[in-house]
């Protein structure tokens, strides 16, 4: 069986307005030769979607939920080399806004893709990040914040050679001097880590507690490699740390990111047939605990795709997040779907009125 040949599953609730804060625009087909056989785990999840760009895209949030909106997260795609090594992430964000206003166009409905824009600039370029910055703010003003992602871990099969940040990126004092210019620009600050990082992130946060940073993907709970079967075991140290996270008052976190095959849950692809409300008791207490921590004014649902596409078509993933707040009052579900990302990444402008 194969994800195309699912049945599909009813949609629920689908009215309910979403802004999509966090996905991807990609190809990587040119990029497959430079990955040696056999590949690492987590390049083999993304050959599926390799090509992701508009068209892709439109196709998945048009499957019945009610996207309104996106915002897109910088991937390392369509870097422009004659821009220089350090300016070359400007390339991403002109692509972007190509895209965004092609949606914006009128020709696909009110839907509004990448109606924010968070991009790339190496912070270890110290106070030099700033000119970075000024120039990915004069791409496009679509761009809201940036991303430098620190996940690492000493194992080095949980993510694989290309992916590897430094080790502690985020207390290197290089890092925190290129930091220190997002405030300068009003910009926002999204942390990618893996679970036991998620003290990085706690120091970065009370480092500068006026910063406005969000934690993707719950903190990435691991399953796989030298984690496999230590998702339970492990479950209380990352509630601890969530939850000394969620004092920080300047961070914000994102609910998705778990159909992602490190996290493990599932431990298999979408071809295997995991349903929603399968999916739905897995995901349950990292989601659960997140919303109770931190409160739907500073959480996000996301769909991360097109990697969680690994583990939930896009249909049944946002299925999965609405059976777990089958329970939350209108006002929650609207910060949950919608608000907290309008806010967060100041794109108030696509909310529907109330």
């Amino acid at each position: 069986m194969t994800e195309e040949t699912l049945e599909p599953e009813p949609i629920l609730e689908p009215d309910l307005a979403i802004i999509d804060p966090h996905h991807h625009l990609w190809d990587l087909r040119p990029m497959l030769p430079m990955f040696p056989e056999p590949r690492h785990r987590f390049i083999e999840t993304l050959i599926p979607a390799a090509h992701y760009t508009f068209d892709q895209l439109l196709a998945d949030v048009q499957t019945g939920h009610n996207i309104i909106a996106t915002v897109f997260m910088e991937c390392s795609a369509f870097y422009n080399a004659a821009y220089g090594n350090a300016k070359k992430p400007v390339g991403e964000v002109e692509y972007v806004n190509g895209v965004a206003a092609q949606s914006a166009s009128g020709l696909y409905g009110d839907l509004r893709l990448c109606a924010g824009i968070v991009g790339h600039a190496d912070l270890t370029l110290g106070s030099a990040a700033g000119e970075v910055l000024d120039a990915l703010q004069a791409a496009s003003p679509r761009f809201r914040g940036l991303r430098h992602q620190g996940a690492w871990d000493a194992d080095p099969e949980v993510l694989g050679p290309p992916f590897h940040a430094p080790p502690e990126l985020y207390r290197d004092s290089t890092f925190s001097e290129g930091f220190a210019e997002l405030g300068k620009r009003g910009l926002s600050f999204d942390a990618w880590i893996l679970e036991p990082q998620i003290p990085d992130v706690i120091d970065l946060a009370r480092a500068f507690p006026d910063q406005p940073i969000c934690l993707d993907h719950c903190g990435t709970p691991l399953g796989m490699a030298s984690y496999t079967g230590k998702l339970h075991e492990r479950f209380d140290i990352w509630r601890r740390n969530i939850r000394e996270l969620a004092q920080c008052e300047n961070v914000s976190v994102k609910l998705g990111g778990l159909a992602m095959h490190n996290c493990a849950m599932p431990e298999k692809g979408p071809a295997a047939g995991t349903n929603s409300e399968d999916l739905a008791a897995m995901w349950r207490p990292y989601i659960e605990t997140c919303i109770e921590t931190f409160g739907p004014d500073r959480a996000m649902f996301e769909s991360n795709y097109p990697v969680d596409r690994w583990g939930a078509t896009y249909p049944v993933l946002w299925n999965a997040f609405k059976r777990i707040t089958r329970g939350a009052s209108p006002e929650e579900k609207r910060a949950l779907y919608a608000g907290t990302a309008a806010r967060f990444y100041r794109i108030e402008h696509v909310l529907p009125a109330v």
